[in-house]
């Protein structure tokens, strides 16, 4: 259960960001916040990442929606055991559900985040979030899922029978 408090806290708080930006940014402006490194200027992603898929909000939207039931279902549920595996499906969740609710509230994702120093698509938190989860699932799956889910599929199943 906490992992999906967590979420929710995450999804709060990438929703408080955008609700900022969009009441003090006007569409396309920009604030530096800190020089050369990075800024905030306020887009509307009607698309998926990178602004691909444009104008393709409804199936995103569905999509979206999709993904978020089945990663909360995977939490709560437990069909990952271990912790860390559970954290990354939390960190995937809550920016699955940041960008679905832009999507389904306003039409469009709000995007903001962009790093000055090199030419890259401007994001926001959520992505921030799905793209530090994918990469953590990744390596869990890789490097831990063999091992990790057997040995505490086992302690689990040592608690059921005492």
């Amino acid at each position: 259960m906490i992992y999906i408090v967590i979420a929710a806290l995450l999804v709060v708080l990438d929703q408080v960001v955008k609700i900022m930006v969009r009441s003090t940014i006007t569409l396309g402006g920009s604030m530096v916040l800190i020089p050369d490194v990075l800024g905030l200027t306020y887009v509307q992603n009607t698309g998926a990442a990178f602004s691909s898929f444009h104008d393709a909000t409804a199936i995103l939207t569905v999509i979206s929606l999709v993904i978020s039931i089945l990663l909360f279902l995977a939490i709560v549920l437990k069909w990952v055991r271990h912790p860390f595996g559970r954290f990354t499906l939390m960190v995937l969740l809550a920016g699955a559900v940041g960008n679905l609710i832009d999507r389904a509230v306003v039409g469009y994702v709000t995007d903001m985040i962009q790093v000055l120093f090199i030419n890259f698509a401007i994001f926001n938190i959520a992505d921030a979030f799905v793209v530090v989860g994918a990469v953590l699932l990744v390596i869990y799956v890789i490097f831990f899922w063999d091992r990790c889910e057997r040995v505490h599929g086992k302690r689990e199943k040592r608690k059921k029978t005492k």
